[in-house]
This record gives structure tokens, C-alpha cells and sequence, in this order.
């Protein structure tokens, strides 16, 4: 090696180190922590597990802190009595949009001319509340048309898969269906096939990418990598092609109006596709993991199994008609389920974990709910991380890391919202569909689509796992801060129609 080149190394080391250091803390600021790498800062031990990494951070500074990842000061503020004053403060202050178009570009190729993520929520909210019964009964025709077309199909007896696999599976099929359209009405045998078949062809295609988009949105994509996310993405936008999409029958209100409202901003086709394939992730990635971590801690716990039979028996002895012959699972039913609501919850507050982010656009002081004030730097990015705190919080919930499944439930049988820390009640102590501004607006649609397919299992499957002493799997590490966590590992189950 030449003098010339190791001398430009050692000055590019040197200028890595004087701009990562450049940086002191002020005064009336968080605390800095830089780390011990130039520029990267934490951003190693942060993408290998973000939890353990900010619990850490936690204990050595408290509530709030200021790290460097990978070149970005963030800071982290973890006390939930003090959310509100981020997640309502407005995008003139906090911004969720730069972010937000970052990862819709990175993971999903996606530009949408004057693209505003909080206008298009407005646009979309009152069409996915207006119709959510409409919604709901879909996706409980469609729930059928997977689950028992699927077990049909088989021949009858026991059928073995992955638990991850046939709640993912059956719930984004479904709800493709629901939203994006079926093969043809009136509904054949033989069209009913055809919907199992596409939307079969639609989820595992899909799954290939949900699997590689950790790796897109941090860009550590491989090579080999790289080809297969290309492959994949092409066919999914040929999947859902507006011209493909146009072709089918029931299409959702909520998807009309979404394509009328691209077409309206001057969309090109192509890029409508990919505004789909994202739409798809959007709406439906995290039902199927939530189902998932649900029905495993059912199978897990047989008194919290139990207890919900039990409610499921009830509410069907009070019915107009056995399961086999429902068509629908009405609204006012759905509302009294308090047992599962509690089970929900929990599995929730145990399996969900997503990053709520906004960029510090002006220079701002931060209120704390207990009378502190911290100034925020502009340009610096904000986080809130809900899975650690309250979630995960032992000051707020005994025995935190375990399923407990009534903890959401008064001795009444009544839902539970009373929750303390520092002896002062939580307004927030679960965030699994975000908060404020961003807060997930398909939240009833997911919430409904989600019992009514635990309802259907159980209602027309004896399902066990096939090893009785499994382990819970951890999660999948890379998976934090996109939603709902995933398992390192499937976990084998069996199920069979019930005679």
C-alpha cells in the first residue's frame, strides 16, 4: 500500500471521528450517548436488537437520551406519560411524512406526486368507518371461502402446517379478497376455486418480499438478494395491476376510492400497481402475525383456551343458527366478546412493537408529563417505542414477559383500562396500532377481521399443536420497529373440520 493511499485512509478515519464528535451535548438537552464507533455510533448494536439495546440505554440514562445510528442523532423518549406531546404536536414541529416517503421508496419503489400520508388518511378513514360492517361481513365470506375450501380440498383428516404459515396465509387471502375484489358474482364452486388458487399465488408471492423487507428498509440487501426482491416485486405489481384489479368482481368502496384518488393526482398505471403493493402490506401484513402470537398462546395456556370456548359456546347457544349455516358474524356480536378482547390485547401488548418516529423540523422544547423540559435539535429524529414502555413496563404490568390472559379484564368481566405508573393512570398503556396522528385507521377493519377468524377456527377446527411441550419462539430481531413481531421459527400444528 502507497504512502499517498494509507495517508487519505487514515484522514478519512480522522474526519469520520471529528464529524462524529463533533457534537457536545447543550445544555437543557437529553443525553448524548455517541457510542465508541466514528459516524456509526450505535447503529450496529441497534439493528441487532433494538430492544435490548434501547432497554439498556434506558437504565444508564433514563426516560429520555440522544443516540447517533449510522450518521442520525435520535432521541428516545420512553416515558408514556409524556407521548401526547409528541404524537399530537403538529407536522410544522414533529414530522411523520419524511419518513414515512422514505420507506414507501425504499422498500416499495413507490412516488406518488404531493403525496401527504396525513391527507390520505383523512381521505381514507371515513370510507373504511363508513363501511366496516360491509367490510366485516366480506372478509367473514371470504374467511370461509380459504378456511374450509382449503380443508376440502385436502380430502378431509388432519392436515399439518406451520401455525405462522395458516394464519398468515388465511388472513391476507382474505382480506385480499375482501379489499381488492373476488373472481366473479354470483359466487360458483368453480369461481370460489379460482379465488382460493389467485389469492394463494397472491400471499405467497407477497411473503417472499414481507420476508426481505427488514433488509430493504435498512438497504443490506445481498446481491442474490436484490435479484429476488426485483422478481418479486415485478410479479406482485402484475398481480395487482390496475388492469387486473379492474377485471374484478365486489370490489371493496375503500379500493375504488383509493384508485379514483391516484388517478385524480395524475398516478401513472405503473406506479398505481406499486401504490397497491403497498396498500396490501399496509393493510394486511400485521393480521396475520397477530393471529399467529394469539391462537399460539391459546394453545399454550389451556385455561385461557378454555375460557374462550367457553364465551365462543355461549355466544353461539344464543344464536339463530348453528356456525355450519352462519353468513355473517354481526357487529353486536363481535362487541361482546370480552374474554378474546382481553386475549387480543394481551398478545398484543406482548408481540407488537413498532417504531412511532417524527422529525424534528424547528428547534423545540420538549415537555415532560413530570414538569422537566428538553430541547430538541432540528433535523434530529424523534422516537417512541411502546413495546418497552408501557408495554413491557414492570412498573405498569406484574410479571410483564408473561401471557396473562384476563389481564384486561375487571372481576365484573368488564374491560379493564385502569393502568398506573408513578402512581398517576395511563391514558396510553398499549400502542400496538400507533398513536396520534398516525394511528392505524383499518384498526376496527383489523380488530374484526382478526376475532372473526379465531372465531372460525375454533368454531370449525380441532386444532392442537403437534408438539404438545413446544417452546414460544423468539422473535425475529430484525423485525422491530415494522408492526408486529415475527418468529425466528414456524411452529408445526395440525388441524381437521370438526366431525
Amino acid at each position: 500500500m502507497s504512502w499517498a493511499l494509507l495517508l487519505g485512509l487514515l484522514g478519512a478515519l480522522l474526519l469520520l471521528l471529528l464529524l462524529s464528535r463533533r457534537r457536545t451535548r447543550r445544555p437543557g438537552e437529553p443525553p448524548l450517548d455517541l457510542g465508541s464507533i466514528p459516524w456509526l455510533g450505535h447503529a450496529l448494536e441497534f439493528g441487532k436488537d433494538a430492544a435490548s439495546f434501547l432497554t439498556r440505554m434506558k437504565k444508564k440514562h433514563g426516560d429520555i437520551f440522544t443516540v447517533l445510528v449510522g450518521g442520525r442523532y435520535v432521541t428516545v423518549l420512553l416515558d408514556p406519560h409524556s407521548y401526547d406531546a409528541v404524537v399530537w404536536e403538529p407536522r410544522t414541529k414533529l414530522d411523520f411524512h419524511t419518513y414515512a416517503v422514505f420507506l414507501m421508496e425504499r422498500i416499495f419503489d413507490v412516488q406518488l406526486p404531493h403525496y401527504s400520508p396525513g391527507d390520505e388518511k383523512a381521505k381514507m378513514k371515513p370510507t373504511l368507518h363508513r363501511d366496516l360492517q360491509a367490510l366485516t361481513d366480506a372478509m367473514y365470506t371470504n374467511l370461509l371461502t380459504v378456511l374450509l375450501g382449503d380443508t376440502t380440498e385436502e380430502a378431509g383428516g388432519w392436515r399439518e402446517m406451520g401455525l405462522l404459515d395458516f394464519s398468515y396465509s388465511c388472513l391476507l387471502r382474505a382480506g385480499y379478497l375482501t379489499l381488492y375484489g373476488v373472481e366473479a358474482l354470483p359466487r360458483t364452486q368453480k369461481s370460489q376455486a379460482q379465488d382460493r388458487a389467485h389469492s394463494a399465488d397472491v400471499f405467497h408471492t407477497f411473503r417472499q418480499l414481507d420476508l426481505l423487507l427488514p433488509k430493504l428498509a435498512r438497504g443490506s440487501l445481498s446481491v442474490g438478494d436484490k435479484d429476488r426482491a426485483c422478481q418479486v416485486k415485478h410479479r406482485l405489481w402484475k398481480l395487482l395491476s390496475p388492469a387486473r384489479l379492474a377485471t374484478r368482481a365486489h370490489r371493496s368502496r375503500w379500493l375504488e376510492s383509493y384508485l379514483l384518488h391516484l388517478e385524480e393526482t395524475g398516478v401513472a398505471e405503473a406506479m398505481q400497481a406499486r401504490a397497491m403493493v403497498l396498500q396490501l402490506w399496509a393493510t394486511q401484513g400485521n393480521m396475520g402475525p397477530a393471529a399467529f402470537w394469539l391462537l399460539l398462546f391459546l394453545l399454550k395456556n389451556p385455561e385461557a383456551l378454555a375460557a374462550v370456548r367457553g364465551e365462543l359456546e355461549q355466544l353461539l347457544s344464543r344464536a339463530e343458527q348453528p356456525i355450519s349455516q352462519m353468513t355473517t358474524l354481526p357487529q353486536k356480536v363481535l362487541d361482546t366478546m370480552p374474554v378474546l378482547d382481553s386475549v387480543l390485547s394481551e398478545s398484543l401488548r406482548l408481540t407488537a412493537a413498532p417504531f412511532i418516529t417524527r422529525e424534528v423540523v424547528v428547534d423545540l422544547a420538549l415537555p415532560m408529563a413530570d414538569g422537566r423540559e428538553f430541547s430538541l435539535r432540528r433535523g434530529d429524529r424523534l422516537l417512541l417505542f411502546p413495546f418497552l414502555s408501557p408495554q413491557k413496563d414492570p412498573d405498569i404490568y406484574t410479571d410483564p414477559e408473561v401471557f396473562k390472559y384476563n389481564r384486561f379484564l375487571n372481576s365484573d368481566g368488564s374491560e379493564k383500562k385502569d393502568f398506573y405508573k408513578d402512581g398517576k393512570r395511563l391514558k396510553s398503556y398499549s400502542l400496538p396500532w400507533g398513536a396520534g396522528h398516525n394511528q392505524c385507521v383499518g384498526k376496527a377493519y383489523a380488530i374484526n377481521s382478526i376475532k372473526q377468524f379465531v372465531f372460525l377456527v375454533l368454531g370449525h377446527f380441532e386444532l392442537e399443536l403437534i408438539n404438545p411441550d413446544v417452546e414460544i419462539p423468539e422473535f425475529d430481531l430484525s423485525r422491530y420497529g415494522f408492526g408486529l413481531m415475527q418468529p425466528e421459527h414456524d411452529v408445526p400444528v395440525r388441524y381437521r373440520v370438526r366431525p
